[in-house]
């Protein structure tokens, strides 16, 4: 009689578990990447309220937007290398802290000087955010998930950016612009907490670097000198001596950084890396592609507001088709790039952009709800489909040990195209407004200004408004906002007819993108198409 002994069952796979896990990080990082996002446009329907305030003149008023641009596009790519050393968890930690407690204090400044200050300082933490939230989503989520996670990841970016000017006129309206800026305590506790219990270990991609000091100090200063010139370009004249000898020095820096990471042994961003197709294009159309977002939201809430009267509130919910596309637009886009690749829908996506931007160029005293509202939707699904596309080109076709580098690199380059947005396009708006003052002033029957009249009025048109004469009479100081308000839409017209042409242009160069290589291949590491 033979026995039989019962085979030992298989150990049952173990219960996968979400804590740690791809969308467990996701989950956590959403919040502070939501907060740096709202941030950043949150203080365009603050604006005005700040001015009123504090006040500040237009100059002033650019420098609290990109003061906060400065801080992030000045630290972004070394944020980034400092993620891959020492392990994107502790980075992204550090970051939300910091920036919860410049939040706060932002709200205790009481003069422009303080106020810009800390939002330079806001924006040195907030770069560290972003890049090393990134990373986390290229070193959790599996290769032929990467695309859905960047779709996500774009969605909560896209949505927290168009939110803002709406949460920014429920809160102005109600509380004060200080509350713009408060309400970043409670957020920020919330990523704090999420991030410790959710993040996994903190691991570093690339522990055995060394820094590159040289590197980080050429970067930083060429960035901050770029900025500073687009921000007092259209204050000082872009002729001044100022101007242009801290453009050229930016350049020469620029060219210095270049020459230096081409022969350091460890650089801060190999210029190999440009070498791939989709990380290039996909650079220049994060550029491109915040030029046109940025500048648009600036001065739009001025017109908004200035020209058609709309409290802050009322100029958030005038703004909600862009709000909603971008908040859920980024997922099904993220799964349509997974299964088709990047080209055709970023290519579509630029296009939708441009007849967003060319509807808004065509804006006047009265243009309806419908003309509006079908501005705003074209340009929420155009910007969802570029933004993601654009980051999954460039972050998954960079080696894992330069996620962080690659995502500060990404998320610099938006922040500098927004710097050029609102200078180019704040630029193209004074001058337009300085030569049709005067003939819209005659139109109306009033006296012609001079030239020098017409420059000291521009600030104040430029922020929708309008300089009449004390003891003018009603029908005086009507004709004089009419005819202020007619040059400002001059500008606008002007702007975004610029903006839309952009687009296209920048559609025509999407169209050369190529599936990117097999990332790491040879190496090792994933392969990834996009």
């Amino acid at each position: 009689m033979t026995s039989t002994i019962p085979a030992a069952a298989a150990p049952a796979p173990p219960a996968p578990r979400f804590r740690g896990g791809p969308w467990a990080t996701l989950v956590a990082i959403a919040f502070g990447v939501m907060m740096v996002a709202l941030d950043g446009t949150i203080v365009a329907v603050a604006n005005p309220a700040i001015g009123a305030d504090l006040d500040a003149s237009l100059a002033q008023l650019q420098w609290v937007t990109h003061g906060y641009l400065l801080g992030l596009a000045v630290f972004l790519i070394t944020a980034g290398k400092l993620g891959d050393r020492f392990g994107h968890r502790r980075v992204y930690l550090i970051g939300i802290v910091g920036f919860t407690a410049t939040s706060v204090a932002i709200t205790l400044a009481a003069t422009v000087p303080a106020l810009v200050g800390l939002r330079i300082l806001q924006g040195v933490f907030g770069a560290t955010i972003a890049p090393a939230a990134m990373g986390l989503l290229r070193s959790n989520f599996p290769p032929h998930m990467l695309g859905r996670a960047f779709g996500v990841f774009g969605s909560l970016l896209g949505g927290a950016m168009a939110a803002g000017p709406i949460l920014g006129g429920v809160l102005v309206t109600a509380f004060g612009w200080h509350s713009a800026f408060l309400i970043n305590l409670p957020v920020g506790a919330v990523a704090v907490a999420s991030a410790l219990w959710l993040i996994g270990p903190n691991r570093p991609t690339d522990p055995g670097s060394r820094f590159d000091l040289v590197g980080m100090v050429l970067l930083s200063t060429a960035m901050f000198a770029l900025v500073w010139s687009l921000v007092e370009g259209p204050v000082a004249g872009w002729t001044h001596p100022e101007t242009l000898g801290v453009l050229v020095a930016a350049l020469v820096v620029g060219a210095g950084f270049v020459f230096w990471e081409l022969r350091v042994a460890d650089p801060l961003l190999p210029m190999s890396i440009f070498r791939r197709a989709p990380i290039s294009i996909g650079t220049v159309l994060m550029v491109l592609t915040a030029l046109g977002l940025m500048g648009s939201l600036f001065f739009v809430t001025f017109y908004l507001q200035g020209v058609r009267g709309l409290s802050p509130m009322q100029t958030g919910l005038q703004l909600l088709p862009l709000t909603l596309v971008m908040g859920v637009a980024g997922t099904p886009v993220g799964r349509l790039m997974d299964r088709y690749g990047t080209r055709v829908p970023t290519v579509a996506g630029l296009l939708f952009a441009a007849a967003g931007m060319f509807m808004l160029s065509r804006l006047t005293f009265d243009t309806g709800l419908v003309w509006t509202s079908t501005a705003f939707l074209l340009l929420g699904i155009g910007l969802s489909l570029v933004m993601t596309g654009a980051t999954a080109a460039i972050i998954t076709s960079a080696p894992m040990s330069l996620a962080g580098v690659a995502s500060g690199m990404q998320q610099a380059a938006m922040q500098l195209g927004g710097s050029l947005g609102t200078a180019i396009l704040g630029a193209v708006l004074s001058l337009t407004i300085v030569g049709a003052v005067p003939g819209h002033y005659a139109d109306a029957g009033l006296d012609r200004p001079t030239a020098a009249e017409a420059a000291a009025m521009q600030s104040t048109i430029s922020q929708g408004g309008a300089v009449v004469p004390e003891g003018a009479t009603e029908q005086v100081a009507a004709a004089v906002t009419r005819a202020s308000n007619l040059a400002f839409i001059d500008g606008l017209h002007l702007a975004f007819g610029i903006s839309a042409a952009v687009m296209v242009a920048a559609a025509v160069l999407a169209s050369f993108m190529k599936p990117a290589p097999r990332t790491g291949e040879g190496s090792g590491e994933p392969v990834v198409h996009i």
